[in-house]
């Protein structure tokens, strides 16, 4: 096998591939964490997804699915997820609404008072209190992408820093001029697939979204509950925290906005007013939708190519379920729902 992409969703496929005794090439012309993957906040959160991002909308169920499968992948890699939760930090009436939101689809969450807030989480402003969902976790993007390859090198996994350019007849053409031979090609590149010569018809779907995010110098917060109010987020972080994030429909350029960066912070200091003169720093990366929002996973039209890719701002919560329906495919599995739910040819009339 051969895995182009080897953001979260690549790394996750090329390891349970090499799992289930696959010969698997990762293939992927950028240093580690240098994409979109690495350009995250690393958040594994199927509650606030549903209710925040209109096209996950009605979809808790499977992003919480998806994040069942994180604990046996962590620990697979010898990572670790933090299971601090999350916080809505409104005014009452905003809070009152928010309850109601994530508890409607099933999740579990409960209102706090300010000082509840507080002690939860430590220098943020909540004067009207604020709710608290368990469901939602993190991890460290970086840190994990480093675990993931790390078992995937040591269980005789191989890395090429090459881009597939070409796929033929069993045959991977790469970017430094090399070549392999391979039962079947997994797409996981995102939206650097469409550059092959001839790329599978399915990826003409495929939308950019920028994101920014910024890292702040500060010493708190950097453990509790990802915090969340009205257009921004901000994660705790052992190396300070991260605050974010724009979404930029139709944009894929990789330049940092300074206006977005100084939006970023102005907002994060709404929520811990200590940051308001942190120093701050911005990166930015550039992910792929499909017109829902879920990933592209299963066969392409294209013969022997398979498709893992598209998972808008779930990358990293969706990738070990990604990775589950694909090696099942592949191993002949019959489809089931979260499988029809990203069939590839979704969007392809009949």
């Amino acid at each position: 096998m051969v895995v182009a992409g080897a953001g979260a969703i690549g790394s996750a496929v090329a390891l349970r591939l090499l799992d289930d005794g696959a010969e698997v090439l990762l293939a992927d012309p950028a240093p580690l964490a240098a994409n979109a993957s690495g350009v995250a906040a690393g958040m594994l959160a199927p509650a606030f997804e549903a209710v925040l991002d209109p096209l996950a909308a009605g979809h808790f169920e499977l992003l919480k699915t998806a994040r069942e499968l994180w604990p046996a992948l962590a620990a697979r890699v010898g990572a670790e997820l933090d299971r601090s939760g999350a916080l809505w930090v409104g005014d009452e009436a905003s809070n009152a609404d928010m309850l109601k939101r994530l508890t409607g689809p099933g999740a579990r969450a409960e209102g706090l008072d300010g000082a509840g807030a507080r002690r939860s989480s430590p220098g943020l402003a909540a004067p009207q209190g604020a709710v608290f969902t368990p469901e939602d976790w993190t991890l460290d993007p970086a840190g994990m992408l480093a675990a993931l390859r790390g078992a995937f090198e040591a269980a005789g996994g191989k890395v090429r820093a090459a881009a597939v350019t070409s796929w033929d007849a069993g045959t991977a053409r790469l970017s430094d001029g090399g070549q392999a031979r391979a039962d079947a090609l997994v797409l996981a590149a995102g939206l650097a697939a469409q550059g092959l010569d001839l790329p599978p018809p399915e990826l003409a779907q495929l939308r950019p979204i920028k994101g920014q995010i910024v890292s702040l110098d500060a010493q708190a917060p950097r453990s509790g509950p990802v915090v969340r109010g009205e257009g921004v987020y901000l994660v705790p972080r052992a190396s300070g925290p991260v605050a974010g994030a724009t979404m930029e429909a139709g944009v894929r350029d990789l330049e940092v906005d300074p206006a977005a960066v100084q939006g970023l912070r102005s907002a994060a200091a709404r929520l811990f007013p200590a940051l308001a003169a942190a120093p701050v720093s911005g990166r930015a990366g550039v992910r792929a939708s499909s017109p829902d929002g879920l990933p592209l996973v299963g066969r392409s039209l294209t013969p022997g190519a398979w498709l893992a890719m598209g998972a808008r701002r779930n990358g990293w919560l969706l990738a070990p379920l990604v990775a589950e329906l694909l090696a099942g495919q592949l191993a002949g599995a019959e489809d089931g729902h979260a499988a029809r739910l990203f069939d590839p040819g979704r969007f392809t009339p009949d």
